[in-house]
């Protein structure tokens, strides 16, 4: 499930970011065009006390207030593709579209933030890849990329 996102930021550099990683990161678009990288989730292995494990969080299961004790705050990134694994753990990447990026939660704990990717029900051209997904949203004009 989403183990990878790719990025390019202002100066052209390129960085490919994957969830297994104790040091993954991901870009939070901020309201003045710049961004901020927030931790990526939590891996099973980190002693952060009372933050959900993983990376994503389901869009039902925040509706249905399940994050709210975590304080949540919904962010946007600006990413550019994304990667899933397929039942038989092959990578696919799939491009975000033009005008659009990933909705992320940011959640509060203890005295730190951490990221955790929204996902929704897969669209039905790629329900053979996985059966959740990243939620993409359209960009208005006032968060444009910069």
């Amino acid at each position: 499930m989403y183990g990878g996102v790719k990025y390019t930021d202002k100066s052209g550099k390129e960085w490919t970011i994957y969830f297994p990683s104790p040091k993954a990161a991901l870009p939070v678009l901020k309201k003045d065009g710049d961004v901020e990288w927030v931790t990526w989730g939590k891996r099973n292995e980190e002693p952060v006390e009372g933050s959900p494990s993983g990376g994503w969080a389901r869009l039902d299961s925040i509706n249905e207030g399940k994050w709210k004790r975590f304080h949540p705050k919904p962010v946007l990134l600006p990413v550019q593709s994304f990667m899933e694994k397929d039942h038989e753990r092959k990578s696919h990447w799939i491009e975000v579209p033009q005008g659009e990026v990933v909705q992320g939660l940011l959640a509060n704990f203890a005295d730190q933030s951490r990221l955790y990717v929204v996902t929704t029900d897969t669209p039905d051209e790629y329900h053979w890849i996985h059966d959740r997904w990243p939620r993409l949203v359209k960009l208005t004009a006032s968060q444009e990329l910069k």
